[in-house]
């Protein structure tokens, strides 16, 4: 019996010595151990990447040109008559489907699952619509009848845009999922244009009489619009810092032409 507990004590403290003397095993980059029975992903640090995207956009040129109207008719008896510089002349119109590709670079911080950070995402692709209309009024006074058209046309090219957003997600394995919010950026070709044509009509009169013509434009090209952004997506990390990337995104500009623009994205990134 004596002889079997010095056995067991001999195995049992070599067993431990060499257990002492293996060297520790390295963590893989980008995931870190809590215990003994659990492993998640570290997504803390300065992580970039790239992306392409599909999307559309709905542009509202319904009153992007009641400001030209208004200086080609202002403290006029053609305005305080007809009310031209009110007239609803344009409308909504929806930009089609387009490829756009991009990056994105940020920084994560992170408390046991929680993660937050800033990113900047950026995307090029374009998205163009345009809207045409107009209107006409007449009044007679007298044997002579006032004819006034209006008409307008806007169009609108967005070729550049982006967001700079706070993000925050929760990890589930190798997964983050996240939402975010943020100031949306772009850059845009806004034309626009108004005229009136004004034509007077009488008994025995030739109809050329008296047909004044106003017109103005404005072409803004390479125009600064901002807005807000919002969106969710996850990150699904692969291995060694290298993640995937599915995301939704809303951008709303607010200029002389309302934008908003949805975006869906795939992207690949590297966490440093």
């Amino acid at each position: 019996m004596r002889r079997f507990l010095l056995v067991a004590v001999i195995c049992g403290a070599a067993t431990g010595a060499q257990a002492a003397d293996m060297p520790d095993l390295p963590f893989l980059r980008g995931s870190f151990t809590d215990g003994l029975s659990r492993s998640s992903v570290n997504w803390s640090g300065v992580y970039a990447g790239g992306q392409v995207s599909r999307g559309a956009a709905d542009m509202d040129f319904t009153n992007s040109t009641r400001d030209l109207m208004t200086q080609l008719v202002n403290n006029s008896a053609l305005d305080s008559t007809f009310n031209v510089s009110q007239w609803p002349l344009l409308g909504k119109a929806h930009a089609a489907s387009n490829t756009g590709y991009g990056a994105f670079a940020g920084y994560n911080l992170q408390w046991e699952d929680a993660v937050i950070g800033v990113e900047l995402n950026y995307t090029h692709g374009t998205f163009a619509s345009s809207s045409t209309g107009s209107q006409a009024r007449q009044i007679t006074s007298g044997n002579v009848t006032t004819n006034v058209i209006a008409i307008a046309n806007g169009s609108m090219r967005i070729t550049d845009f982006g967001s700079l957003r706070v993000r925050g997600g929760y990890a589930v394995g190798n997964f983050l999922p996240y939402g975010f919010v943020g100031v949306g950026l772009g850059q845009a070709d806004i034309n626009r244009s108004a005229e009136i044509v004004v034509r007077y009509d009488a008994p025995g009169v030739p109809s050329t009489y008296a047909t004044p013509r106003m017109f103005l434009a404005d072409n803004a090209n390479s125009h600064f619009v901002a807005g807000f952004a919002a969106g969710l997506g996850v990150d699904v990390m692969l291995y060694a810092g290298f993640f995937l990337r599915a995301e939704w995104e809303y951008l709303r500009f607010t200029s002389t032409v309302d934008t908003s623009v949805n975006t869906v994205r795939a992207g690949l990134g590297y966490k440093f």
